[in-house]
C-alpha cells in the first residue's frame, strides 16, 4: 500500500504568491452551516452578496484552506450539486465585479490577463467579455500567441530547443505598434501565429477601437514588463489568474497546490491534443520552470489576482485522469509521478462531471463547453 510517506510531495508546490483568507467563502462549511435553513437559490444570493470586489485588488491569489475528508462528507450526504452551482456562481460573481471594475474607469482600453499553464485563461477571458458586454460594452478578445516571431527565429533554450516562453518569441516592437495604433483609433489587421506551420501570418480581421470598446488580451506574457513598456498604465487593468488549491488531508498533510493545474492539463491534452499522460507528466516539470521565469515572477505587476480553482474540481476529474494515469507503466519515467498523483485522487469522492453547466471553466479542460475554442 502506498502511504503518505513514500511519496514525494514537494515538486509541484506552487511558487506563487497566495494567502488563505479566513474570511473568504469555504464552500462545505456554508453549505452545512450558513445556509442550511435557506433554499438553494436564497443561498446562493445570500453567499454571492457577501463577496467584495476590494478583496480581488491583492497582490495574492486569495484561496482558502480545505479538508478533503469534510468535502467527502459533502459529497457522501448527496449535496454535491448544490456545492457545485455555489461554487459556478460564487465565480461568475468575481468575474462580474472584475466587469464593474474596468467599467468604473473610462480610461482602461484594454484588460491584459497572465497565468500559468491550465489557469483557465481562455474561458475566463470569454467570461469576462460577456460580463463587460452586460455593461454595454463591446469586446474585442486577442491572444498574445498570436504576436510570436516565425519559428527559426525563437529563442533556444539550454538544450538547444525552441524556447516559446522566452519574452523574445514575442514580436515585442509589432505588438506596441498595433497597441499605439488601436489606442490612436486606428483600424489593424492582427496576426494570426500558424502553429503548425510555425509562421507568422495575416488572420483577415481587422479591428479599430471605438469609445466602448475594451479589448482583452490574454497569454503568459501579458503582465511582463517588457510587454507593457511605453503603453500609459491607466489604459489597462492588468489580471493574474490561477488555478491553485491548498487542500489537507485527513492526516493534516497539505497537497502540493499546483496539482489542479497539472490534472487540468492532463485531462485536456488527452481529449484535445492526443497526448498521453506520460508525456505531460514528462513535460510538466519544463513548463514549471519556464512559469517560475517568465509568469510567477511578474504576478507582483497585476492590479488583481483572481483563483480559478474549484476546492471540489478533482472530483470531477477524477475518472477521466485515473483513467489516464493507470497506462502509464512501471518502466515509465512518469511512473513515480503517475501514482502520486492516483494516491491524490483517491483521496476525492466521485462527482459526477454531468454535474458540471456547460458554462464552467472547468469544460475548457472536461470537454462539453458551451464556448467555442
Amino acid at each position: 500500500m502506498i502511504t503518505t510517506m513514500q511519496l514525494n510531495f514537494n515538486g509541484n508546490r506552487s511558487s506563487e504568491k497566495f494567502e488563505v483568507n479566513g474570511a473568504y467563502l469555504k464552500i462545505a462549511q456554508q453549505i452545512r452551516e450558513e445556509v442550511k435553513e435557506k433554499t438553494l437559490e436564497e443561498a446562493i444570493q445570500y453567499l454571492v452578496g457577501k463577496v467584495e470586489g476590494k478583496s480581488l485588488f491583492s497582490k495574492r491569489l486569495k484561496t482558502v484552506s480545505y479538508s478533503i475528508a469534510q468535502m467527502n462528507r459533502i459529497i457522501d450526504a448527496g449535496e454535491c450539486q448544490a456545492m457545485v452551482k455555489i461554487g459556478e456562481a460564487l465565480q461568475e460573481r468575481g468575474i462580474e465585479l472584475i466587469a464593474e471594475a474596468v467599467d468604473s474607469r473610462p480610461l482602461v482600453r484594454a484588460v491584459f490577463i497572465a497565468g500559468p499553464s491550465s489557469s483557465g485563461k481562455t474561458t475566463f477571458s470569454k467570461k469576462l467579455s460577456i460580463a463587460l458586454e452586460k455593461k454595454g460594452m463591446t469586446t474585442q478578445c486577442l491572444s498574445f500567441d498570436d504576436y510570436y516571431i516565425d519559428r527559426e527565429q525563437t529563442p533556444k533554450d539550454e538544450n538547444g530547443e525552441y524556447d516559446y516562453e522566452h519574452i523574445n518569441a514575442v514580436n515585442v516592437d509589432f505588438f506596441h505598434e498595433q497597441f499605439q495604433d488601436l489606442l490612436d483609433g486606428k483600424e489593424v489587421e492582427l496576426p494570426k501565429y500558424d502553429f503548425a506551420a510555425g509562421k507568422s501570418v495575416k488572420s483577415g480581421r481587422r479591428i479599430c477601437l471605438t469609445s466602448h470598446t475594451v479589448l482583452i488580451m490574454e497569454g503568459i506574457h501579458a503582465l511582463n514588463p517588457i510587454l507593457c513598456q511605453g503603453i500609459p498604465p491607466e489604459s489597462i487593468l492588468r489580471i493574474y489568474i490561477s488555478g491553485l488549491t491548498v487542500a489537507k488531508n485527513e492526516d493534516g498533510t497539505y497537497f502540493p497546490t499546483a496539482d489542479n493545474r497539472l490534472i487540468r492539463r492532463m485531462v485536456r491534452d488527452a481529449q484535445f491534443r492526443n497526448t498521453d499522460a506520460s508525456s505531460t507528466l514528462a513535460r510538466w516539470p519544463s513548463v514549471r520552470r519556464g512559469e517560475d521565469k517568465w509568469i510567477v515572477p511578474f504576478q507582483q505587476n497585476a492590479d488583481i489576482n483572481f483563483c480559478t480553482a474549484f476546492q471540489y474540481e478533482l472530483g470531477v476529474l477524477k475518472e477521466k485522469a485515473l483513467s489516464l494515469l493507470y497506462e502509464v507503466h512501471a518502466d515509465d519515467p512518469a511512473y513515480v509521478e503517475a501514482q502520486r498523483l492516483k494516491w491524490v485522487l483517491n483521496r476525492f469522492h466521485d462527482i459526477p462531471l454531468d454535474y458540471i453547466p456547460p458554462h464552467s471553466l472547468l469544460r475548457e479542460f472536461t470537454g462539453g463547453s458551451a464556448f467555442e475554442y
